[in-house]
């Protein structure tokens, strides 16, 4: 199975971010994809850097607008507040789709936003590698291998088609399955980490082309909120093509596997042709953002019942922060999806 990752990936180095009213230590470091990265090459795999495929991959997906107007975001955010300065937004146009949600720390967002994307020096960078790396790993399955895993960080499931969002910039899964519409009439997106995929779902509502699942807790008590209910199944043409299937928060292994099964089943009536995952080992029991209780067998299983379905595959890195299992949850799925479709 071929791995795509870019060391430029790791210059986006956040310092800290706001969550519930207080100031934290960023979740999203470094650090985390090179303990992937020196997992994948423990247990051998082979780490190639992807090409650079430019901007249009990226604009295909993302309003060309917002995409311009990151690569000097910093600096022109520097120049005006200062380098001691937090570069996140303070000033706020209004509301998306989406739903008010009950919990307070929800309908602070609902009305102002999330501060978890904060632009570093090296966001730019960072960002657009990953993206290529989701591109790279596209364009692999799309030239007849079976799979291929893409170490993407920063991650990206919950950027929008114009907006940054709970960490993520550039919505690489998303990228990734538009770009397989190049060759397969239908692709099937379905998201495992633990929060809701709430950018693809947005980016994809109005498609037929793309069946988009995700896995998640309900987001009117859990975030990233607003969006991911039961009841959005798309519209338009899109119209059927949504599945959110919502988890207990504290649902067991068993329950999450239960819960895949029928996603497993959807993708299967839909008549995908290839597959994007986004992979989030936030999953795990011990995850610092912990949700539901899945322990590094239960990674292995979700990894064999998602080869079982024997379409070419591209698994995009999402969350996973830095718990004590992390690359644990990362050698038991890896290897099982490579072992299962070799």
């Amino acid at each position: 199975m071929r791995v795509f990752f870019d060391e430029r990936q790791l210059r986006h180095a956040p310092t800290h971010y706001f969550r519930r009213g207080a100031a934290m230590p960023h979740q999203e470091q470094p650090e985390r994809a090179e303990i992937l990265r020196d997992m994948l090459i423990g247990e051998g795999f082979e780490i190639t850097k992807p090409q650079d495929h430019g901007l249009d991959p990226i604009k295909a997906v993302h309003n060309p607008d917002y995409v311009d107007f990151l690569p000097t975001a910093h600096a022109r955010f520097v120049e005006s507040a200062g380098s001691e300065a937090l570069a996140i937004p303070t000033m706020h146009p209004g509301v998306r789709r989406g739903k008010v949600p009950k919990d307070i720390h929800g309908q602070l967002g609902w009305w102002m936003t999330d501060t978890s994307t904060p632009l570093t020096e090296g966001t730019w960078d960072a960002a657009y590698w990953s993206a290529q790396t989701a591109v790279q790993t596209a364009e692999t399955i799309a030239s007849g291998e079976r799979a291929a895993y893409a170490l993407c960080r920063p991650p990206g499931h919950h950027a929008m088609r114009d907006c940054a969002n709970g960490f993520c910039f550039f919505n690489n899964a998303a990228i990734a399955a538009h770009h397989l519409t190049r060759t397969y009439t239908k692709v099937a997106l379905i998201d495992v980490d633990v929060h809701t995929g709430n950018g693809s779902l947005d980016i994809f509502y109005e498609r037929g082309d793309v069946f988009f699942c995700s896995l998640h807790p309900d987001p009117a008590t859990y975030p990233t909120f607003f969006l991911g209910h039961a009841d959005e199944t798309g519209e338009g043409d899109g119209a059927g093509k949504s599945l959110n299937l919502l988890l207990e928060q504290g649902a067991s292994q068993e329950d999450v596997l239960a819960t895949l099964d029928t996603g497993l089943s959807a993708i299967r009536d839909f008549g995908a042709e290839a597959l994007v995952v986004s992979l989030g080992f936030d999953m795990a029991v011990d995850d610092p953002l912990a949700a539901v209780s899945v322990y590094p067998e239960g990674f292995a299983e979700m990894a064999r019942r998602l080869a079982a379905l024997n379409l070419p595959t591209a698994l995009i890195q999402e969350g996973g922060y830095l718990g004590p299992s992390l690359a644990d949850n990362a050698r038991s799925f890896l290897t099982a999806f490579r072992e299962a479709s070799s």
